[in-house]
């Protein structure tokens, strides 16, 4: 996530124009968006950044997702409104992907929601589509975006796509 503080990085016309966001945004990260409860609380979990109304998930080296009592996934006010609950994938008390799930939030405050992670890592994007399936709304669904930290490194300055590419193997895609 380090990339997103290279100076004028988020300058960069084809970034911002990939990440469907304004040029020259500054990242918020570990932004907590408060995501309401049925009982009125709200939800204190991070979303890795913020980036004016998107927020991004990013996955790097993690092997998956989170999982959780299914008892967490309900506490969500709009959880309903959302999904179409029998479509995600719930597994005796365990939901599977839930830390893709709380994306929620996105919803709850009218914004945007990113999955980034490796190409590389067909589980990851496998589930963010088991997810996405299960998406009620095609005006929300359309506010969901996946990205491959391969597609971002085509339009980041040479220098950070050297990095990348030494430190995790990630290259541009060869088109």
């Amino acid at each position: 996530m380090n990339i997103f503080c290279y100076p004028k990085v988020l300058h960069r016309p084809q970034l911002c124009t990939l990440l469907g966001i304004d040029p020259g945004l500054s990242p918020d990260f570990d932004f907590k968006p408060r995501t309401p409860f049925s009982n009125g609380g709200v939800d204190r979990t991070e979303i890795d950044m913020r980036l004016g109304d998107l927020l991004v998930e990013a996955k790097l080296t993690e092997t998956g997702f989170q999982m959780a009592a299914s008892r967490l996934l309900f506490r969500y006010r709009d959880l309903h409104e959302v999904f179409d609950v029998t479509e995600l994938q719930v597994v005796g008390d365990v939901v599977h992907s839930y830390q893709l799930i709380r994306g929620v939030a996105a919803y709850t405050h009218g914004r945007s929601f990113l999955l980034l992670c490796d190409s590389r890592r067909t589980n990851l994007i496998e589930n963010w589509f088991d997810v996405l399936r299960a998406v009620r709304g095609y005006s929300f669904r359309n506010r969901l975006k996946l990205l491959t930290w391969q597609e971002v490194t085509q339009t980041l300055p040479q220098r950070l796509r050297d990095f990348l590419e030494e430190k995790y193997g990630i290259a541009p895609v060869q088109i």
